[in-house]
């Protein structure tokens, strides 16, 4: 910790290119995914394991960079909302002094993309925003293991969403 508070932190590159139909929006990348550069990297969160079992792809098992490309090949991006905070931890409730991502670059560099689903409650307060941008929004249960919801009722929500359809089409 600095001086005056938790030092400067800034998040992760997306997930994105040209044929991204769906984006999923975090809040802001954990201790352990900002120093592995890798979203979702705390071994506890569900997050590759629960589009794994979605997208009938072995995400857990793939290094990073293979991750990334199955989510592109099912026009999936992965995102956050903020582009930089101050945060002791890796709880949302700690995020402080944030900067939000510059979201306006979606229509250059993401054509196609339709709906931005939200992993948990604090990224989904932008879910207005991007209501009025156009886009289909869905806020879903958080994958971190903070979330104390069950696996396989995760796995309902996340399915109900239709973001393996959705992707497809």
């Amino acid at each position: 910790m600095t001086v005056g508070g938790p030092a400067l932190l800034h998040g992760l590159p997306p997930i994105l290119d040209v044929g991204v139909r769906v984006l999923i929006l975090g809040s802001f990348p954990s201790p352990a995914s900002l120093a592995a550069e890798h979203y979702y990297a705390h071994r506890q969160n569900q997050f590759w394991r629960l589009l794994g079992v979605l997208l009938g792809e072995p995400l857990p098992a793939l290094d990073y960079a293979g991750k990334q490309l199955r989510l592109l090949r099912h026009r999936i991006g992965v995102w956050d909302v903020y582009r930089q905070c101050r945060r002791q931890g890796a709880l949302d409730a700690a995020i402080q002094s944030p900067a939000v991502n510059d979201f306006l670059r979606l229509r250059e560099e993401a054509p196609q993309l339709q709906r931005i689903c939200f992993n948990g409650q604090t990224a989904g307060k932008f879910a207005v925003w991007f209501q009025k941008a156009g886009y289909q929004t869905l806020v879903l249960p958080s994958t971190s293991p903070a979330y104390t919801l069950a696996f396989e009722r995760k796995v309902e929500f996340w399915r109900a969403a239709g973001l393996g359809e959705m992707a497809a089409d």
